[in-house]
């Protein structure tokens, strides 16, 4: 299905290109071009803008994911420590009672 549309998508380019063939003159400032295709002035602004927004956008969600990745980590760490916790003692390691003795002496 994501090939198809792939499809579909570069064939309209395709033929918005052909039909929109027709030179044109790019004035900018001093910059001057000549017998430029309009399909390429307006397929070139096009990629420009989507590189202007895409590689902000990104890097915005590169960073995101990383963050989460990181958080889930702490939080796997914070619940294992969590789980053994509430675990209660170990049979091998002594109780506060055990600890204490009697206590006052001769009680």
């Amino acid at each position: 299905m994501k090939y198809a549309l792939i499809a579909v998508v570069v064939a309209a380019i395709t033929v918005f290109a052909v039909q929109n063939n027709t030179p044109t003159t790019i004035r900018f400032f001093a910059w001057n071009a000549s017998e430029v295709p309009l399909a390429a002035l307006i397929l070139g602004s096009m990629a420009l803008g989507i590189l202007l927004v895409g590689v902000p956008l990104g890097l915005g969600r590169w960073w995101l994911r990383s963050r989460v990745r990181s958080l889930e980590g702490r939080l796997s760490a914070a619940e294992k420590r969590l789980d053994e916790r509430s675990a209660g003692p170990t049979p091998s390691s002594p109780s506060r009672e055990d600890a204490r003795g009697d206590w006052p002496p001769g009680a």
